[in-house]
C-alpha cells in the first residue's frame, strides 16, 4: 500500500500531513510513502528528514495524489480531488458541515474520504483527536496574541516606581482551545476568568487557577460542545456578559456550534465599554466571528479597542501544529491497516463509520448530508 503526502496549497498553510517521525512509524506496517518535494519545507521538515526516515520524495505531484492513501490537512480544492487515484482513500480537514462543494466533488470522483474532524469524541479515538491537537495550539497562540497586542503587563509587577496590577483575562468558550488559553494566560501572569454555557466546565477553569464566571445561562449539549441557546437565553446571557466583558483588559473567544454560524457573544456595546488599550483575540473568525466588530483575517480597532481575528492559527506554529497532526493520523491508520500492510476498513467500528464522510462515492456521513441539502 502507497500513502501520499501531497504539498499544501491552501493559502497561509504551512503545515504537513505527515512528519518524519511518523514516516518510519508507518514504513514499520509495511506501506510505502510517497511525499511531494518541499512538503514539509515551511514546517521546518526538509526533504532529506523524510528520506532518512523511509520516505520517497518526487516533484511529481500527480503520482502523490494517485497513492492508494492520500494524507492532507487543509481540505482539497477541486483539482486536487479529480487528481485523486480511482480507489483511492482521502484522510484530512474535510469541512463536512461547512463545505458541502468539497463533499459533493469527493463523491463524484468516486473516493473515499475520513474527516479527521468528523472522529467521534469518545475515550478510545482520544489519540486521534486532531480537532484538540490543533485547538491547543490556537488556545496558546491566542494567549499569546494577547499579550503581545495590549501592550501591557500581564503579570503584577511590584517595582521600586510603585505596583502594576496584572491584566485580567477573560476567555468566552471552555473547550480545549479555551482551556490551553486559560492555562497560557495565567502562565504569564495574568488575573485570568473563564465562561461556558456549560457549567460541567466550571471545575476545569477553577483547576486552572482561573475564576468562573456565572451568567445563570448553561446549554450544555451533544459530543461536548454547547447546544444553541434560545432566543430567550441569548437575550439574557448577552446583557449579563456584555456588562462583564467591560471589566476585562483582554476577551479571548472560542465559542463555536459545529456547521452553524459563530455566536454573537461580543457586542458593539461591550467593546465601547472597554478600557482603551484592551484587546479581544476571536478565534472563531473562520465562523463569522463571536464579536460584532470582528472581520475574519484582520485586526482592527474600534472604540480604542483592538479585535484580532486570525484565520488558521495552528498555521503560525506549523512545526509543532504538523507533529501532533500526524500522531492524530497515526492513530488513525493502525485501526485502518492489517498486519499484512493492507487496508482493512470495518465500517462496523464506530471510529470508522463515524469518520468516513464519502465512501467509494456515496455520501454516508448524516451532517454532510444534511449541509449538502440546505445548500441546494
Amino acid at each position: 500500500m502507497q500513502i501520499g503526502v501531497p504539498k499544501e496549497t491552501a493559502a497561509g498553510e504551512h503545515r504537513v500531513a505527515l512528519v518524519p517521525e511518523v514516516v518510519g512509524k508507518l514504513k514499520g506496517k509495511g506501506t510505502e510513502i510517497v511525499v511531494q518535494s518541499g512538503a514539509g519545507s515551511e514546517a521546518l521538515l526538509p526533504d532529506d528528514a523524510y528520506v532518512q526516515a523511509g520516505a520517497r520524495t518526487t516533484d511529481d505531484a500527480a503520482e502523490v495524489w494517485r497513492s492508494d492513501v492520500v494524507l492532507k490537512i487543509s481540505p482539497p480544492d477541486e483539482g486536487e480531488v479529480r487528481a485523486l487515484g480511482a480507489g483511492s482513500i482521502l484522510i484530512g480537514f474535510l469541512a463536512p458541515l461547512s463545505s458541502p462543494s468539497t463533499t459533493r466533488a469527493l463523491a463524484d470522483a468516486g473516493a473515499t474520504a475520513f474527516a479527521m474532524e468528523a472522529i467521534p469524541r469518545i475515550s478510545r479515538a482520544q489519540s486521534m483527536d486532531a480537532l484538540s491537537s490543533q485547538s491547543n495550539v490556537a488556545g496558546y497562540r491566542a494567549a499569546l496574541l494577547g499579550a503581545e497586542e495590549m501592550g501591557r503587563f500581564y503579570p503584577m509587577l511590584m517595582t521600586a516606581a510603585g505596583t502594576i496590577p496584572p491584566a485580567k483575562v477573560l476567555v468566552l468558550g471552555v473547550g480545549v482551545a479555551g482551556l490551553q488559553a486559560l492555562a497560557t494566560a495565567k502562565r504569564l501572569g495574568a488575573r485570568t476568568t473563564g465562561y461556558d454555557v456549560r457549567p460541567e466546565v466550571a471545575e476545569q477553569v477553577h483547576s486552572l487557577g482561573a475564576q468562573w464566571l456565572d451568567l445563570g445561562v448553561e446549554a450544555s449539549g451533544e459530543g461536548g460542545y454547547a447546544r444553541e441557546l434560545s432566543a430567550e437565553e441569548r437575550e439574557r446571557q448577552q446583557q449579563a456578559l456584555t456588562d462583564a466583558i467591560k471589566g476585562f483588559d483582554v476577551v479571548i473567544t472560542t465559542a463555536l456550534v459545529p456547521g452553524r454560524p459563530a455566536p454573537r457573544l461580543v457586542t458593539a456595546e461591550a467593546v465601547q465599554g472597554m478600557k482603551p488599550g484592551s484587546v479581544i483575540v476571536d478565534l472563531a473568525g473562520e465562523a463569522g466571528g463571536n464579536c460584532e466588530l470582528t472581520e475574519p483575517g484582520q485586526t482592527v480597532v474600534r472604540e480604542d479597542v483592538k479585535i484580532v481575528a486570525p484565520l488558521n492559527l495552528p498555521a503560525s506554529m506549523a512545526e509543532h501544529s504538523s507533529q501532533l497532526f500526524a500522531r492524530n493520523v497515526l492513530a488513525l491508520m493502525e485501526l485502518l491497516i492489517g498486519e499484512d500492510g493492507a487496508l482493512h476498513l470495518d465500517f462496523e467500528d464506530e471510529i470508522v463509520s463515524g469518520a468516513c464522510i464519502v465512501r467509494a462515492g456515496e455520501i454516508v456521513h448524516a451532517g454532510a448530508k444534511s449541509t449538502l441539502q440546505d445548500a441546494a
